[in-house]
């Protein structure tokens, strides 16, 4: 009921990021599409941060994150890390060869399934020493079917058992492919050459070049089919790559779009990439928009969200920011349970909100024993802004503040 909408909209016009908010009619949509009956999955719902489940009947379990962008840097270089020199992955080919953005995400895909075949491979050796060393009896008692079947929790003894992959970086990949095809590709401002040349410096002076493709290139997060229908593209390839393998104890891998606070640590390792990102910045986090680059409100963020296809994740996270100014009053409440609204009603599964202006977020910087009772929305939980490092502070200021809906 809207009554009930609103009073949560007044919680998080509070600003501590409580509470987040989910679609259950999209929770319960993606539990059918992974084969449980509609009885089980009107008994599951969502947990841990964004993840579904079918509560006391599922092993459903998070084996850690895939970096989409790192992958993509890894490409371009044509199987080599340009961080360390080595070769991690495929010779895909020559990026300075490939003629269209067609070509690049081939080489693309064949990096991706080549890094989750290594990944899967020793998810499986955990998993069954898990199954076979490190019993858990108690779950084994409260979970359907493990006594039935006569197998531990650990050993694929529950009725529904799903291991999910969690891609990181979605707005991040969708951007420097964007850059890619509108720059090089369609533009032709400039050459595949020239644009490594560039990010092989971290653009040292290459400021025209960094401005051009921070802010003359189709962003998704803007309800932009140029830069959205990439978005896609990379989508399909991860959840083709992923979706549907097996593993040793009868689980089914699957993927979710979480970063949990991965996207700073991964940033870390990537060097300067085609959105104008300089090397060792913090990446776009879940399935939100890099920081700063929506720039057509929340309502174009929502609409490019809700283009990716979430009935076929186990969870996907939006995060938004507010100033607290937007959601004054009763109409501001309005307004945000009308924009929660009309995300769910295209399918999102899930959307979170900080009310704080960046300018307090600094100040807490400056002066931190002012603002020990400051909570914000860091990923699928909140904390104390004091508790964060540096770099995931910085990496909240620069999310894109909304000052309309």
């Amino acid at each position: 009921p809207d009554q009930f909408v609103l009073r949560a909209a007044e919680v998080i016009r509070a600003g501590m990021g409580f509470p987040s908010v989910f679609n259950t009619d999209a929770v319960l949509e993606e539990l059918l599409r992974q084969g449980k009956s509609l009885e089980d999955a009107r008994g599951g719902g969502t947990s841990g941060c964004v993840e579904v489940g079918c509560f006391g009947k599922e092993a459903y379990i998070l084996t850690g994150y895939l970096n989409l962008v790192k992958i993509l840097e890894i490409t371009l270089y044509n199987g080599i890390d340009p961080k360390t020199g080595k070769k991690i992955g495929l010779e895909t080919g020559k990026a300075a060869e490939f003629n269209s953005l067609k070509e690049l995400l081939a080489a693309y895909k064949q990096q991706i399934a080549h890094f989750v075949d290594i990944k899967i491979r020793g998810n499986n050796i955990i998993e069954t020493l898990y199954a076979k060393y490190m019993p858990s009896p108690f779950l084994s008692i409260v979970i359907d079917d493990c006594i039935a079947n006569g197998k531990d929790y650990n050993a694929g003894g529950a009725r529904y058992n799903s291991r999910y992959i969690q891609g990181v970086g979605i707005g991040s990949i969708t951007d420097s492919l964007s850059a890619i095809e509108y720059h090089v590709y369609d533009k032709k401002k400039l050459s595949m050459k020239e644009l490594l040349a560039a990010l092989e410096v971290d653009f040292a002076g290459q400021e025209k070049v960094r401005q051009l493709l921070l802010n003359k290139t189709p962003k998704y997060g803007n309800d932009d089919d140029y830069a959205d229908a990439i978005m896609l593209q990379v989508f399909e390839i991860f959840h083709e790559v992923v979706n549907g393998r097996r593993t040793p104890t009868g689980g089914t891998y699957r993927i979710e779009m979480l970063p949990t606070t991965c996207h700073v640590y991964f940033g870390s390792v990537i060097g300067a990439t085609p959105d104008g990102r300089n090397a060792g910045r913090p990446l776009s986090e879940g399935i939100s928009p890099v920081q700063g680059a929506d720039k057509n409100g929340p309502t174009a963020v929502i609409k490019s969200a809700a283009k990716m296809d979430q009935l076929r994740t186990g969870g996907a996270l939006l995060n938004q920011k507010f100033t607290p100014q937007v959601v004054h009053g009763e109409a501001g409440l309005r307004k945000l349970k009308d924009l929660i609204r009309a995300y769910f009603r295209l399918d999102g599964h899930h959307i979170q909100f900080n009310i704080v202006d960046a300018d307090t977020l600094r100040e807490a910087q400056k002066e931190p024993e002012k603002y020990n009772n400051l909570i914000v929305r860091v990923a699928g939980y909140s904390d104390y802004f004091n508790n964060l490092t540096k770099a995931l502070q910085d990496e909240i200021i620069e999310r894109t503040e909304h000052k309309d809906f």
